[in-house]
């Protein structure tokens, strides 16, 4: 036999062999549960916030928008002052007729004069949220930016003998960096008039809880006709009696008027009352239980 006769026989051999081993199919049964799938890596579970800080600190419509509004609002202060019936605080604050002269203007801290946008980053980027201390690190950090326009405005203000009052839902232990900061920026801070009124501060005759700036607002119509308030949030303008998406309708319902002539409202997609209005004012819920009430909240037609 020649060398390849026995080599194409050979051959022949592992082939019938390897057809012999090869794994056979073995009936499943219908009912039989199908191997579970490996799991999926799908990297850090999405940020509520990315998009909202993302788009603050780098969207130039933002910019513009505040630009606008503090515009609009200064074109019209002295209008406003020249008008003795012009007043800007929502029915019922003003408990006496105010007869002198002194005028006022109340804008909020937070994403209205002061850009805190470099705090909300270090949550987003170090996957944590918002806590008192490390709030009150950045706040003593001072290093906050103005926001746009608002600079403008408060010194045209101060210009035409408008006091500027700093109406804030930062602790009142907070004051004295609060105040650093607004001066560092060449905002207009008197040293012969308390301007600043954080949360905690006492209002005599006026008793009031939580973070609601109603005996505030009180305590400087005492002494000016508030003539604007400038803020981020509905509380800014008017106290309001239920945070539910149907109770903020209703407490600014009777000002619509007033947007943009005595209320200007400026946008924070960060934080604000609106999202706990969402998922019934309570944060001790589970995070994925108040994810699904926001989601259950969108519209899609």
């Amino acid at each position: 036999m020649s060398k390849s006769v026995v080599a194409i026989a050979l051959l022949g051999l592992i082939v019938a062999g390897c057809a012999n081993t090869a794994p056979r199919k073995v009936d499943t049964p219908a009912d039989a549960a199908p191997a579970p799938a490996a799991p999926v890596d799908t990297g850090p579970v999405a940020n509520d916030n990315l998009n909202a800080v993302a788009w603050t600190q780098t969207a130039i419509e933002r910019d513009l928008i505040y630009r606008q509004a503090w515009r609009d609002a200064q074109d019209q202060l002295a209008r406003a002052r020249a008008d003795r019936r012009w007043e800007a605080l929502p029915e019922g604050t003003r408990k006496t007729a105010y007869k002198g002269r002194n005028t006022a203007v109340i804008v909020d801290v937070d994403e209205t004069v002061l850009d805190n946008s470099p705090y909300q980053a270090r949550l987003v980027k170090q996957g944590t949220s918002f806590d008192e201390f490390t709030w009150a690190e950045w706040c003593r950090e001072e290093r906050a930016a103005a926001i746009p326009g608002a600079l403008e405005f408060a010194r045209h203000a101060d210009k035409l003998g408008v006091t500027v009052f700093y109406l804030s839902n930062r602790a009142s232990d907070l004051r004295e960096p609060t105040l650093a900061n607004l001066r560092k920026l060449g905002f207009p801070v008197p040293s012969d008039k308390e301007v600043f009124l954080g949360l905690g501060s006492f209002v005599e005759g006026c008793e009031q809880d939580g973070s609601e700036k109603g005996c505030r607002r009180q305590l400087i119509a005492r002494d000016h006709r508030v003539l604007m308030q400038v803020g981020d949030q509905l509380g800014d303008f008017v106290d309001i009696a239920a945070n539910t998406p149907a109770g903020r309708q209703a407490a600014v319902a009777p000002y619509l008027d007033w947007i943009g002539t005595r209320w200007f409202v400026l946008p924070n997609p960060t934080y604000g009352s609106w999202e706990p209005a969402l998922f019934n004012n309570s944060w001790s819920q589970p995070a994925e239980k108040r994810r699904q009430a926001k989601l259950d909240a969108l519209r899609t037609e």
